[in-house]
């Protein structure tokens, strides 16, 4: 498991987290000294609390990326092993990505009911708007 996390891509997911990690810390020391410098403000005292929340919500995502990282590779891995309770007649793993829990709405909703004009007149009188706008777009 802690392997993958050797991976030349994750190698330098680490070494850029950890750039970003530092960085946060540099220029928040930077704003420190020039809210004390003579042209320094609140402004900058604020940058300087700041940046070290920056730093630590790059932690926070450094590990939260490894962990899902982890997990699906705990889920592949345990879909791929063979149950004992099951029989030895195994679905390749092609069925498997297709047996694959389904989103549960879908990513488009169904288009709203007509309005007629009895119903709500200005609302039907949008709608035919939108509608004149929509065809003279695809023209």
């Amino acid at each position: 498991m802690l392997r993958s996390l050797l991976t030349p891509r994750w190698l330098l997911l680490h070494l850029l987290f950890i750039v970003v990690t530092i960085a946060t810390g540099f220029l928040a020391v930077w704003q420190w000294d020039r809210a004390h410098d003579a042209g320094g403000s609140f402004q900058n005292l604020g940058y300087a609390l700041q940046w070290p929340l920056f730093g630590a919500f790059t932690i926070f995502l450094w590990i939260r990326v490894i962990r899902m990282d982890l997990d699906q590779r705990k889920e592949q891995d345990g879909s791929l092993e063979p149950d004992a309770d099951q029989d030895s007649e195994r679905e390749p793993p092609e069925s498997a990505e297709r047996s694959a829990p389904r989103r549960k709405r879908p990513l488009v909703p169904p288009p709203a009911p007509r309005v007629d004009a009895e119903e709500d007149p200005e609302l039907a009188e949008y709608n035919r708007y939108l509608a004149e706008l929509n065809d003279s777009d695809k023209r």
